[in-house]
Protein backbone atom coordinates (compact mmCIF):
# COMPACT_ATOMS: atom_id res chain seq x y z
CA UNK A 1 0.00 0.00 0.00
CA UNK A 2 1.39 3.43 -0.94
CA UNK A 3 2.39 5.73 1.83
CA UNK A 4 1.17 9.33 1.52
CA UNK A 5 4.27 11.48 1.11
CA UNK A 6 5.19 14.96 0.03
CA UNK A 7 7.57 15.17 -2.91
CA UNK A 8 8.98 18.11 -4.85
CA UNK A 9 11.56 16.14 -6.84
CA UNK A 10 10.75 15.36 -10.46
CA UNK A 11 13.63 12.99 -11.15
CA UNK A 12 15.46 10.97 -8.49
CA UNK A 13 18.45 8.65 -8.63
CA UNK A 14 18.67 6.15 -5.77
CA UNK A 15 21.88 4.18 -5.18
CA UNK A 16 21.89 1.12 -2.91
CA UNK A 17 25.14 -0.42 -1.73
CA UNK A 18 26.13 -4.07 -1.65
CA UNK A 19 25.91 -4.20 2.15
CA UNK A 20 22.20 -3.36 1.88
CA UNK A 21 21.22 -5.43 -1.15
CA UNK A 22 22.98 -8.65 -0.10
CA UNK A 23 23.03 -10.52 3.20
CA UNK A 24 26.73 -10.76 4.00
CA UNK A 25 27.50 -13.21 1.23
CA UNK A 26 24.31 -15.24 1.67
CA UNK A 27 22.34 -13.93 -1.31
CA UNK A 28 19.81 -11.13 -1.61
CA UNK A 29 18.64 -9.26 1.49
CA UNK A 30 14.97 -9.93 0.82
CA UNK A 31 13.70 -7.65 3.57
CA UNK A 32 15.63 -4.64 2.27
CA UNK A 33 14.76 -5.21 -1.39
CA UNK A 34 11.09 -5.68 -0.55
CA UNK A 35 11.03 -2.46 1.45
CA UNK A 36 12.91 -0.66 -1.30
CA UNK A 37 10.36 -1.69 -3.91
CA UNK A 38 7.51 -0.51 -1.67
CA UNK A 39 9.12 2.90 -1.16
CA UNK A 40 10.21 3.41 -4.77
CA UNK A 41 6.76 2.50 -6.07
CA UNK A 42 5.09 5.00 -3.77
CA UNK A 43 7.56 7.71 -4.81
CA UNK A 44 6.80 6.97 -8.46
CA UNK A 45 3.08 7.20 -7.68
CA UNK A 46 3.60 10.84 -6.63
CA UNK A 47 4.77 11.66 -10.17
CA UNK A 48 8.54 11.30 -9.83
CA UNK A 49 10.76 9.45 -12.28
CA UNK A 50 13.21 7.14 -10.49
CA UNK A 51 16.46 5.51 -11.59
CA UNK A 52 18.03 2.83 -9.39
CA UNK A 53 21.77 2.21 -9.20
CA UNK A 54 22.17 -1.13 -7.47
CA UNK A 55 25.34 -2.89 -6.33
CA UNK A 56 25.48 -6.55 -5.38
CA UNK A 57 26.10 -8.60 -8.54
CA UNK A 58 29.59 -9.60 -7.39
CA UNK A 59 28.33 -10.44 -3.89
CA UNK A 60 25.46 -12.43 -5.37
CA UNK A 61 27.85 -14.35 -7.60
CA UNK A 62 30.11 -15.13 -4.64
CA UNK A 63 27.17 -16.58 -2.68
CA UNK A 64 26.08 -18.73 -5.63
CA UNK A 65 29.52 -20.18 -6.38
CA UNK A 66 30.05 -20.99 -2.70
CA UNK A 67 33.81 -21.04 -3.08
CA UNK A 68 36.78 -18.82 -2.43
CA UNK A 69 37.45 -16.68 -5.50
CA UNK A 70 40.70 -14.71 -5.94
CA UNK A 71 40.30 -10.94 -5.78
CA UNK A 72 41.57 -10.37 -9.32
CA UNK A 73 39.78 -8.29 -11.95
CA UNK A 74 38.85 -11.31 -14.06
CA UNK A 75 37.56 -13.19 -10.99
CA UNK A 76 35.30 -10.27 -10.09
CA UNK A 77 34.09 -10.20 -13.68
CA UNK A 78 33.19 -13.88 -13.38
CA UNK A 79 31.32 -13.23 -10.12
CA UNK A 80 29.45 -10.32 -11.70
CA UNK A 81 28.49 -12.42 -14.71
CA UNK A 82 27.13 -15.17 -12.43
CA UNK A 83 25.36 -12.84 -10.02
CA UNK A 84 23.81 -10.22 -12.30
CA UNK A 85 20.95 -12.35 -13.67
CA UNK A 86 19.64 -13.72 -10.33
CA UNK A 87 19.94 -10.27 -8.76
CA UNK A 88 17.88 -8.74 -11.56
CA UNK A 89 15.38 -11.59 -11.37
CA UNK A 90 14.82 -10.87 -7.68
CA UNK A 91 14.43 -7.15 -8.28
CA UNK A 92 12.04 -7.84 -11.13
CA UNK A 93 9.83 -10.04 -8.94
CA UNK A 94 9.68 -7.45 -6.17
CA UNK A 95 8.77 -4.55 -8.45
CA UNK A 96 6.27 -6.66 -10.36
CA UNK A 97 4.24 -6.68 -7.14
CA UNK A 98 3.67 -2.99 -7.86
CA UNK A 99 3.17 -3.47 -11.61
CA UNK A 100 6.52 -1.83 -12.31
CA UNK A 101 8.69 -3.20 -15.11
CA UNK A 102 12.43 -3.02 -14.50
CA UNK A 103 15.09 -2.65 -17.18
CA UNK A 104 18.67 -3.77 -16.65
CA UNK A 105 21.00 -1.00 -17.84
CA UNK A 106 24.74 -1.70 -17.90
CA UNK A 107 27.12 1.23 -18.35
CA UNK A 108 30.89 1.36 -18.68
CA UNK A 109 33.34 4.21 -19.14
CA UNK A 110 34.07 3.42 -22.79
CA UNK A 111 30.38 3.73 -23.72
CA UNK A 112 29.99 7.27 -22.32
CA UNK A 113 33.46 8.78 -22.86
CA UNK A 114 32.47 10.20 -26.22
CA UNK A 115 29.64 12.66 -26.61
CA UNK A 116 27.54 10.35 -28.82
CA UNK A 117 27.67 7.45 -26.36
CA UNK A 118 26.87 9.81 -23.51
CA UNK A 119 23.77 11.09 -25.32
CA UNK A 120 22.68 7.55 -26.25
CA UNK A 121 22.84 6.47 -22.60
CA UNK A 122 21.00 9.62 -21.51
CA UNK A 123 18.26 9.22 -24.11
CA UNK A 124 17.71 5.56 -23.23
CA UNK A 125 17.43 6.24 -19.49
CA UNK A 126 15.04 9.15 -20.03
CA UNK A 127 12.89 7.18 -22.46
CA UNK A 128 12.62 4.30 -19.95
CA UNK A 129 11.54 6.56 -17.09
CA UNK A 130 9.06 8.45 -19.26
CA UNK A 131 7.46 5.13 -20.19
CA UNK A 132 7.08 4.30 -16.50
CA UNK A 133 9.83 1.67 -16.62
CA UNK A 134 12.37 1.55 -13.79
CA UNK A 135 16.00 1.51 -15.01
CA UNK A 136 18.26 -0.56 -12.77
CA UNK A 137 21.79 0.62 -13.52
CA UNK A 138 25.04 -1.14 -12.77
CA UNK A 139 28.55 -0.87 -14.12
CA UNK A 140 29.24 -3.37 -16.86
CA UNK A 141 31.74 -5.27 -14.70
CA UNK A 142 32.08 -8.12 -17.19
CA UNK A 143 33.88 -5.94 -19.75
CA UNK A 144 35.33 -3.21 -17.51
CA UNK A 145 39.06 -3.21 -16.78
CA UNK A 146 41.23 -1.34 -14.31
CA UNK A 147 41.85 1.31 -16.98
CA UNK A 148 38.30 1.60 -18.27
CA UNK A 149 36.04 1.16 -15.28
CA UNK A 150 34.10 3.90 -13.54
CA UNK A 151 35.48 2.93 -10.13
CA UNK A 152 32.41 1.86 -8.20
CA UNK A 153 28.67 2.40 -8.14
CA UNK A 154 28.90 5.49 -5.92
CA UNK A 155 30.76 7.34 -8.67
CA UNK A 156 28.48 5.73 -11.24
CA UNK A 157 25.45 7.14 -9.43
CA UNK A 158 26.93 10.64 -9.64
CA UNK A 159 27.39 10.15 -13.37
CA UNK A 160 23.83 8.85 -13.76
CA UNK A 161 22.44 11.85 -11.85
CA UNK A 162 24.37 13.98 -14.33
CA UNK A 163 23.17 11.93 -17.32
CA UNK A 164 19.46 12.26 -16.54
CA UNK A 165 19.58 15.79 -15.08
CA UNK A 166 18.27 14.55 -11.72
CA UNK A 167 16.87 16.81 -9.02
CA UNK A 168 17.94 14.49 -6.20
CA UNK A 169 20.59 11.81 -5.69
CA UNK A 170 20.09 9.51 -2.70
CA UNK A 171 23.06 7.38 -1.62
CA UNK A 172 21.75 4.67 0.71
CA UNK A 173 24.46 2.95 2.70
CA UNK A 174 25.09 1.18 6.02
CA UNK A 175 26.01 4.32 7.97
CA UNK A 176 23.86 7.27 9.01
CA UNK A 177 25.60 9.85 6.83
CA UNK A 178 28.86 11.79 6.64
CA UNK A 179 30.72 12.05 9.95
CA UNK A 180 33.59 14.39 10.79
CA UNK A 181 36.11 13.97 13.54
CA UNK A 182 35.83 16.40 16.46
CA UNK A 183 37.93 16.85 19.59
CA UNK A 184 39.00 13.75 21.50
CA UNK A 185 38.64 11.74 18.29
CA UNK A 186 34.86 11.46 18.49
CA UNK A 187 32.84 11.42 15.28
CA UNK A 188 29.88 13.74 14.69
CA UNK A 189 27.21 13.51 11.98
CA UNK A 190 27.21 16.52 9.66
CA UNK A 191 23.57 17.22 8.66
CA UNK A 192 24.34 19.73 5.90
CA UNK A 193 27.37 20.18 3.65
CA UNK A 194 27.73 23.17 1.34
CA UNK A 195 31.04 22.15 -0.22
CA UNK A 196 33.06 18.95 -0.51
CA UNK A 197 36.67 19.88 0.19
CA UNK A 198 39.92 18.07 -0.57
CA UNK A 199 40.44 17.76 3.19
CA UNK A 200 37.13 15.93 3.55
CA UNK A 201 38.16 13.54 0.78
CA UNK A 202 41.57 12.85 2.28
CA UNK A 203 40.06 12.05 5.67
CA UNK A 204 37.51 9.62 4.20
CA UNK A 205 38.01 6.27 2.57
CA UNK A 206 37.54 2.52 2.77
CA UNK A 207 34.34 0.55 2.99
CA UNK A 208 32.49 0.23 6.23
CA UNK A 209 31.31 -3.33 5.79
CA UNK A 210 34.04 -4.64 3.50
CA UNK A 211 31.41 -5.95 1.07
CA UNK A 212 31.41 -3.16 -1.52
CA UNK A 213 34.06 -1.31 -3.47
CA UNK A 214 33.09 2.19 -2.41
CA UNK A 215 33.48 4.06 0.83
CA UNK A 216 32.72 7.53 2.16
CA UNK A 217 35.37 9.01 -0.11
CA UNK A 218 33.63 7.62 -3.19
CA UNK A 219 30.31 8.99 -1.92
CA UNK A 220 31.86 12.40 -1.38
CA UNK A 221 33.29 12.35 -4.90
CA UNK A 222 29.87 11.40 -6.29
CA UNK A 223 28.28 14.17 -4.23
CA UNK A 224 30.77 16.77 -5.44
CA UNK A 225 30.15 15.85 -9.07
CA UNK A 226 26.36 15.93 -8.65
CA UNK A 227 26.41 19.16 -6.62
CA UNK A 228 28.37 20.88 -9.37
CA UNK A 229 25.51 20.08 -11.74
CA UNK A 230 22.84 21.53 -9.46
CA UNK A 231 21.72 18.24 -7.89
CA UNK A 232 20.81 17.87 -4.21
CA UNK A 233 22.53 14.83 -2.66
CA UNK A 234 21.62 12.89 0.49
CA UNK A 235 23.78 10.22 2.13
CA UNK A 236 21.75 8.19 4.63
CA UNK A 237 21.31 4.77 6.17
CA UNK A 238 19.22 2.38 4.09
CA UNK A 239 18.30 0.48 7.25
CA UNK A 240 16.28 3.38 8.64
CA UNK A 241 12.49 2.86 8.40
CA UNK A 242 10.84 4.58 5.41
CA UNK A 243 14.13 6.35 4.66
CA UNK A 244 13.31 7.18 1.04
CA UNK A 245 9.86 8.51 1.97
CA UNK A 246 11.40 10.71 4.62
CA UNK A 247 14.07 12.08 2.31
CA UNK A 248 11.72 13.04 -0.52
CA UNK A 249 9.48 14.66 2.12
CA UNK A 250 12.58 16.75 3.00
CA UNK A 251 12.99 15.39 6.52
CA UNK A 252 16.55 16.18 7.64
CA UNK A 253 17.82 12.62 7.99
CA UNK A 254 21.36 11.67 7.08
CA UNK A 255 23.64 14.26 5.49
CA UNK A 256 22.34 16.72 2.89
CA UNK A 257 24.72 18.14 0.27
CA UNK A 258 23.55 21.49 -1.10
CA UNK A 259 24.02 22.13 -4.85
CA UNK A 260 26.97 24.41 -5.60
CA UNK A 261 25.87 25.45 -9.11
CA UNK A 262 22.83 26.07 -11.27
CA UNK A 263 21.67 23.43 -13.71
CA UNK A 264 23.95 23.12 -16.71
CA UNK A 265 23.28 22.23 -20.31
CA UNK A 266 23.82 18.60 -21.33
CA UNK A 267 27.12 19.27 -23.12
CA UNK A 268 28.51 21.16 -20.13
CA UNK A 269 27.56 18.26 -17.86
CA UNK A 270 29.36 15.82 -20.16
CA UNK A 271 32.51 17.97 -20.17
CA UNK A 272 32.47 17.99 -16.36
CA UNK A 273 31.88 14.26 -15.95
CA UNK A 274 35.60 13.25 -15.92
CA UNK A 275 35.03 10.69 -18.66
CA UNK A 276 36.53 11.74 -21.97
CA UNK A 277 39.43 13.95 -20.91
CA UNK A 278 42.36 13.53 -23.32
CA UNK A 279 44.86 16.11 -22.15
CA UNK A 280 45.69 19.41 -20.46
CA UNK A 281 46.50 22.88 -21.67
CA UNK A 282 48.34 25.30 -19.40
CA UNK A 283 47.76 29.00 -20.07
CA UNK A 284 49.42 32.21 -18.91
CA UNK A 285 47.92 34.68 -16.44
CA UNK A 286 46.51 36.95 -19.13
CA UNK A 287 44.75 34.10 -20.94
CA UNK A 288 43.36 32.73 -17.70
CA UNK A 289 41.86 36.12 -16.84
CA UNK A 290 40.44 36.54 -20.35
CA UNK A 291 38.82 33.09 -20.27
CA UNK A 292 37.75 32.85 -16.65
CA UNK A 293 36.78 36.45 -15.88
CA UNK A 294 35.96 38.03 -19.22
CA UNK A 295 34.25 35.18 -21.04
CA UNK A 296 36.73 35.05 -23.95
CA UNK A 297 37.89 32.17 -26.13
CA UNK A 298 41.34 30.64 -25.66
CA UNK A 299 43.81 31.88 -28.30
CA UNK A 300 47.20 30.35 -29.20
CA UNK A 301 49.08 33.33 -27.76
CA UNK A 302 48.03 32.44 -24.22
CA UNK A 303 49.06 28.77 -24.32
CA UNK A 304 52.21 27.85 -22.38
CA UNK A 305 52.17 24.04 -22.48
CA UNK A 306 50.14 21.17 -23.89
CA UNK A 307 50.05 17.68 -22.37
CA UNK A 308 48.52 14.51 -23.72
CA UNK A 309 47.91 13.10 -27.18
CA UNK A 310 44.60 14.18 -28.65
CA UNK A 311 42.95 15.05 -31.94
CA UNK A 312 40.84 17.99 -33.00
CA UNK A 313 37.57 17.92 -31.03
CA UNK A 314 39.18 16.28 -27.99
CA UNK A 315 38.17 17.26 -24.47
CA UNK A 316 40.94 18.88 -22.42
CA UNK A 317 41.38 20.47 -19.01
CA UNK A 318 42.50 24.09 -18.72
CA UNK A 319 45.14 24.82 -16.07
CA UNK A 320 46.65 28.04 -14.76
CA UNK A 321 50.38 28.61 -14.19
CA UNK A 322 50.07 26.99 -10.74
CA UNK A 323 48.57 23.81 -12.27
CA UNK A 324 45.10 24.56 -10.86
CA UNK A 325 42.18 23.42 -13.01
CA UNK A 326 39.75 26.13 -13.99
CA UNK A 327 37.85 24.80 -16.99
CA UNK A 328 37.25 22.19 -19.68
CA UNK A 329 36.89 22.59 -23.42
CA UNK A 330 36.75 20.98 -26.85
CA UNK A 331 39.80 21.90 -28.94
CA UNK A 332 39.87 23.13 -32.53
CA UNK A 333 43.36 21.68 -33.01
CA UNK A 334 45.10 18.44 -32.06
CA UNK A 335 47.89 18.31 -29.49
CA UNK A 336 50.70 18.29 -32.08
CA UNK A 337 49.33 21.37 -33.82
CA UNK A 338 48.79 23.21 -30.53
CA UNK A 339 52.39 22.47 -29.62
CA UNK A 340 53.48 24.16 -32.85
CA UNK A 341 51.28 27.27 -32.58
CA UNK A 342 51.39 27.87 -28.82
CA UNK A 343 52.48 31.43 -28.05
CA UNK A 344 51.72 32.57 -31.63
CA UNK A 345 49.31 35.26 -32.72
CA UNK A 346 46.16 33.87 -34.32
CA UNK A 347 47.15 35.47 -37.62
CA UNK A 348 50.23 33.24 -37.75
CA UNK A 349 48.34 29.93 -37.65
CA UNK A 350 48.19 29.45 -41.43
CA UNK A 351 51.84 30.31 -41.92
CA UNK A 352 52.88 27.82 -39.21
CA UNK A 353 50.50 24.95 -39.99
CA UNK A 354 49.60 25.60 -43.63
CA UNK A 355 45.89 25.62 -42.78
CA UNK A 356 43.48 26.96 -40.15
CA UNK A 357 40.50 25.63 -38.22
CA UNK A 358 39.83 29.05 -36.76
CA UNK A 359 41.57 31.65 -34.63
CA UNK A 360 40.78 29.94 -31.33
CA UNK A 361 42.34 26.93 -29.64
CA UNK A 362 39.02 26.56 -27.79
CA UNK A 363 36.00 28.65 -28.70
CA UNK A 364 34.02 30.06 -25.81
CA UNK A 365 30.91 28.15 -26.93
CA UNK A 366 32.83 24.87 -26.48
CA UNK A 367 34.09 25.65 -22.99
CA UNK A 368 32.84 25.38 -19.42
CA UNK A 369 34.46 27.15 -16.46
CA UNK A 370 34.79 25.02 -13.34
CA UNK A 371 37.42 24.15 -10.74
CA UNK A 372 35.96 20.65 -10.32
CA UNK A 373 39.00 18.35 -9.93
CA UNK A 374 39.86 15.72 -12.48
CA UNK A 375 39.37 12.28 -10.91
CA UNK A 376 40.34 8.91 -12.37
Amino acid sequence: MSKSIGNQYGRIVVKCGTSLVTSHGAGVNERFVSGLSDQVSSVISTGSEVVLVVSGAVGMGRSLLREEVPESTVSKQVLAAVGQAPLMAHLSREFNRHDIIVAQTLIDRASVENRTGYLNARNTLLELTQRGILPVVNENDVVATEELNLGDNDRLSGLVANLVDADLLVLLTDVDGYFRRIKDGDMQLVPQIDRVTDEMLSESGGTVSGLGTGGMRAKLEAARLAMSHGVTVVVASGTEPDILHRIVSMEMVGSWFVPTAERKESRDRWMLANLGIKGRITVDIGAEKAVRKNGKSLLPAGVIEVQGNFDRGGLVVLCDVSANHFGRGLVNYGSTDIGRIKGCDSGEIISVLGYSHGQEIIHRNNMVISDLPVTP
